[in-house]
């Protein structure tokens, strides 16, 4: 042959080895790039993947049809929709048999023991075998291949999704936890462009919650998983060994392990323990005797494993809120029957407050703090127009309401006589407290628009914020500082001219005055029983309504009991 005639079999050749490679390499999809040369032996042909998938997903996932307005948790019908939405190709394993992605999905899922959560409700160990398999085959059967593609997509949706919103149903947890999480759950395109396009592993981290305490709460699962296995104090149950190890020397180490920095002594005498124990139970909010009594002891002394319950029960609470909340905000802690305004992160005001007593419990809720309202007047609500007003007029009459000084009205609004009113007809009127010095929320009211009519306010009852317990309204939140508060609010974060000074000459007009905020302050209602008070160690707070058992049970797969719901105020 002739040497054009060479020329033109070698342009056919190159022109077919070129479009073989278009063809091989072309795609409407992007694709992360493998570790493996063009010829490389592979573990699996991505077409029969493919292949395999699209038979298996036969009928495709109308993603229109999900409820927009909620959000779709049927995991095993996202799963569907995810692989549709990528073609049917893998997410997690290359042709070429690597695994990177998968080792770090299974290293994150042995991690969330550190969440409270039990790595094997995602599949854990079958995902452990499942690789080795896969690692170890040289040519692993290809149903294996997608069942353990298909898994590790289906173990890091529940996995992030737990993450995210929680691992129990919350009204079966909490019927009174009504406190919205919206965050937004959209692991399909996160996998999609992550995974398949960018090769780049989206961690289970980013969906944790972003709440100093939830932190917190994890460094205090770690803190006590060490001291469970401490061989100086531990027996082989994880429990103190007491007939080894002296009470006061453990009580030392202790409290030098769980106490802030701020409230620890500086040294260690005798004397220095005393003061380190009042600490301790100051923070824990024992009775402080400074000794080694009783309740301090059986503190000290418990099973630091039962530690582990408390804090996953805290952090699934947490999971139910918003990842991550507004750069100042108020947050009342209920359990712990305290309230902390904060600001970039810092608490910039922390007071004692009374909330809801066991038979009125305050619900968990968020809502936006819309006025501060000086000398606000007082309706009663049905719930303590049922419950007080009606028993009270049945046994005293007119006189118990002159003692409340309530004021009476018909339903046209006309006020009538007290004496118009019996414990069989009270809850066919109204009843009203003018503003004054008795009545029922003092001086200063915070609104908070909700459904269930809670609110903060002041009150006249100011010998109650030194009591231990507060758990005593009727589920409205008392606060111990109202003025102060209302000035912080008012002045710095609302830009008003409203210090002590003309908040005083207000209420001394006995006039009612709303004062409405130009930019809404964000009030969270929480049921915590562990809490970061302090930004830096974990308090454990009574479980006043008894809350702790229910969702426990419901984590570790039990079903719980019914519980009752709120009543409106």
């Amino acid at each position: 042959m002739n040497t054009s005639t060479n020329r033109r079999i070698v342009g056919k050749i190159l022109s077919i080895l070129a479009l073989f490679v278009a063809i091989a390499f072309t795609s409407c999809r992007e694709r992360r790039d493998t570790v493996g040369g063009f010829f490389d032996p592979t573990k699996f042909d991505e077409d029969d993947f493919v292949g395999v998938l699209s038979k298996k997903y036969a009928k495709p996932i109308d993603s229109a049809s999900w409820n927009k307005e909620k959000l779709h948790e049927d995991i095993a019908e996202y799963q569907q929709y995810v692989y549709q939405a990528n073609d049917y190709f893998p997410l997690w394993l290359d042709e070429d048999g690597n695994t990177k992605y998968a080792d770090e999905l299974i290293k994150e899922l042995e991690n969330l023991r550190m969440d409270g959560l039990d790595p094997e409700e995602y599949g854990l160990s079958s995902l452990k075998q499942q690789r080795t398999y896969f690692k170890d085959s040289k040519t692993p059967n290809l149903d294996t291949v997608v069942a353990f593609d298909t898994l590790l997509t289906h173990s890091y949706l529940a996995a992030s999704h737990d993450l995210l919103f929680g691992r129990v149903a919350v009204k079966k947890a909490d019927p009174i936890w009504y406190h919205r999480n919206d965050s937004t759950w959209r692991p399909d395109t996160v996998l999609i462009k992550h995974l398949y396009q960018q090769g780049k592993y989206p961690a289970l981290a980013s969906y944790r919650s972003k709440l100093p305490t939830y932190t917190a709460l994890m460094e205090a699962r770690a803190h006590y998983d060490m001291l469970s296995k401490n061989q100086q104090f531990m027996n082989a149950k994880g429990a103190l060994a007491t007939d080894t190890v002296p009470v006061d020397s453990y009580s030392r180490y202790i409290i030098q392990t769980e106490l802030p920095w701020t409230a620890r002594a500086t040294n260690d005498s005798g004397d220095t323990h005393q003061q380190l124990i009042k600490e301790y139970q100051k923070f824990y909010a024992l009775k402080q005797t400074g000794k080694l009594d009783k309740e301090t002891k059986a503190m000290l002394t418990a099973a630091p494993t039962e530690a582990f319950d408390r804090i996953d029960v805290n952090m699934e609470r947490l999971r139910w809120l918003p990842q991550n909340f507004e750069d100042r905000y108020v947050i009342v802690n209920v359990p712990m029957m305290e309230l902390f305004l904060r600001k970039d992160g810092q608490d910039v005001m922390h007071m004692n407050v009374v909330v809801g007593r066991p038979e009125r419990k305050t619900p968990s809720l968020g809502a936006d703090m819309a006025n501060v309202v000086f000398n606000p007047s007082w309706g009663v609500p049905p719930t303590i127009l049922k419950k007080d007003v009606a028993p009270g007029v049945a046994k005293s009459g007119a006189a118990y309401l002159a003692k409340k000084g309530l004021v009476v009205y018909n339903k046209r609004g006309k006020r009538v006589s007290a004496d118009a009113v019996t414990a069989s007809n009270a809850t066919s009127f109204s009843f009203r407290q003018p503003p004054g010095d008795h009545n029922a929320l003092g001086n200063v009211k915070f609104n908070l628009p909700n459904r269930w009519d809670i609110y903060l306010h002041d009150t006249p009852h100011r010998e109650d914020f030194e009591k231990p317990y507060r758990a005593m309204s009727s589920g409205c939140i008392r606060v111990q500082k109202p003025r102060e508060m209302a000035e912080y609010i008012l002045n710095v974060l609302d830009g008003k001219n409203y210090d002590q000074q003309r908040i005083e000459e207000v209420v001394r007009t006995q006039s009612t005055k709303f004062v409405n905020l130009e930019r809404k302050l964000p009030v969270h209602i929480v049921y915590l029983t562990a809490f970061d008070s302090d930004n830096q160690r974990v308090r454990f707070v009574k479980d006043i309504y008894e809350k702790d058992a229910q969702v426990l049970s419901l984590l570790k797969g039990g079903s719980g009991q019914p519980q009752e719901s709120v009543a409106k105020n």
